[in-house]
């Protein structure tokens, strides 16, 4: 098994090409899933892989058009690994364009993620999701 930067690598390249399954994969089956408070009720915190299979993953290909994950830095802390990136697409009821960036804190317990926590500019997600 590689290292927790490689699992994270792995989820980021599974993710852009749509292989859901092998993203929830590396959950564990209790993860907490965090989200920023103010994007709230449409995103909210969540337990469980089919919890953000259906309330974060669901929504955000519902509502957004051409969205993309763009990891662009790892900070390897070993169990705790951060991604450092930006949001790309655009809403899919607004037309308006997200370019934001964001900082993913993925924990682990073991080869398997108990923690993920995004933080980003929700200001422009809301402009772009019409909130």
């Amino acid at each position: 098994m590689g290292s927790n930067v490689d699992i994270v690598k792995g989820v980021y390249e599974a993710f852009g090409k749509g292989d859901v399954p092998a993203v929830l994969g590396v959950m564990d089956d209790k993860i907490e899933w965090r989200q920023p408070v103010s994007l709230a009720p449409t995103f909210t915190d969540q337990v469980g892989p089919q919890a953000v299979a259906e309330n974060i993953f669901g929504k955000v290909m519902t509502l957004m058009e051409d969205y993309s994950v763009n990891p662009e830095e790892f900070i390897d802390g070993g169990d705790i690994v951060v991604t450092l990136g930006r949001y790309r697409g655009k809403g899919a009821k607004t037309g308006t364009a997200l370019d934001a960036r964001m900082a993913h804190i993925w924990r682990f317990g073991g080869d398997k993620v108990t923690s993920f926590e995004t933080i980003t500019d929700t200001h422009l997600w809301r402009e772009a999701l019409g909130m």
